[in-house]
């Protein structure tokens, strides 16, 4: 049969009618926020203290759970969610196991989806700031949050069926400080913010984008997202 609807129809039947999601590798909340503004339930998973901490007080009063966890091994109960979702975090874990934890969280036809905001890499803003971190990083890659998700979504027909595919563009205006503060959020092995040498090498990026980059501008992203749904 069709599928739930992504959000209630009517806010008055919210709590009635609202979907459940588990959103794996929550971070600071922005997926998990925009779940909340379309009427969801939401469970945050995120083991990152700074980041969750974050995540708790922009979601404050708010229908939504945090829980200090990995996404492999969540805790969940089995079978409790109708969606379950990866903003920007199912690159940063084994796709295999993440695929099968999520068929564990998902009721019978419920859906996962995986997704990220991809930097136009043509942009002349996102030029020059690759260019200043492959001088300090020589060996940077962008590792396999570009790659097609798909045929990992494939390997697993017996978890999951019906994978949809859809991307967006669309232009965010930024001023220097939130940029790097983004480029700061991005999971990688170049910089790891809990160590002092990966503090000192993202200072001194954030100190060349400071210099190199304007103070404002508007720059052009696009959203990426492969969703399936569950067999049973």
């Amino acid at each position: 049969g069709g599928g739930k609807p992504l959000a209630p129809k009517n806010a008055n039947n919210a709590a009635k009618n609202s979907l459940r999601v588990a959103d794996i590798g929550a971070g600071t909340g922005n997926l998990s926020i925009m779940l909340l503004e379309r009427g969801c339930e939401v469970v945050a998973v995120e083991p990152n203290d700074a980041m969750r901490e974050i995540g708790i007080s922009r979601t404050k009063d708010k229908n939504i759970k945090w829980v200090r966890a990995t996404g492999l091994e969540s805790g969940l109960e089995d079978s409790g969610f109708d969606w379950v979702t990866f903003g920007s975090s199912f690159n940063v874990m084994d796709r295999s196991q993440a695929l099968k934890e999520s068929h564990r969280l998902l009721k019978p036809q419920g859906y996962f989806s995986c997704m990220w905001n991809h930097r136009d890499l043509n942009d002349p803003i996102q030029e020059v700031a690759e260019e200043v971190i492959l001088e300090l990083v020589p060996n940077y890659t962008r590792g396999v949050r570009r790659e097609d998700q798909r045929p990992v979504i494939e390997q697993h027909k017996d978890l999951f069926d019906t994978i949809i595919y859809i991307e967006e563009d669309f232009y965010f205006h930024q001023n220097i400080e939130t940029y790097i503060a983004a480029w700061k959020s991005v999971k990688n092995p170049y910089w790891d913010l809990e160590t002092s040498e990966g503090q000192e090498l993202f200072d001194k990026i954030a100190y060349q984008m400071r210099h190199k980059l304007p103070s404002e501008f508007d720059i052009k992203y696009t959203t990426r997202c492969w969703s399936a749904k569950a067999r049973n």
